[in-house]
């Protein structure tokens, strides 16, 4: 149904002034499908909108202009900003789960 819903917006004639949020957008799509993705959300926002993403994706994830890292854990554990920033600091804060795994990404 996001899907859906998104592409209907995208068909819209833009403003440059909309927010999207999405919750976790590329849950079942193919690693080709992400690429697209990200390259139609990189074109929204160059065009002077704002995207907000909810994701566990990395490869979307380090593609971010801005991260907010919740944690410590999931659930009841979690809830607190572990770490924000660029994916770059965010990937230095050794408490970030996010950022550990996101270290090796950056490296390529």
């Amino acid at each position: 149904a996001q899907r859906v819903k998104l592409a209907a917006e995208l068909a819209k004639r833009g403003t440059g002034h909309t927010i999207y949020l999405l919750d976790e957008p590329t849950t079942g799509l193919h690693f080709e499908d992400v690429r697209r993705l990200l390259v139609v959300l990189s074109r929204l926002v160059d065009q002077g909108n704002t995207v907000l993403v909810i994701e566990h994706n990395l490869e979307v994830i380090k593609t971010a202009d801005w991260i907010i890292d919740m944690g410590p854990e999931g659930g009841d554990g979690g809830g607190e900003v572990v770490a924000q920033g660029t994916p770059e600091s965010v990937a230095k804060v050794k408490a970030s789960y996010t950022g550990r795994f996101l270290q090796p990404l950056l490296k390529k």
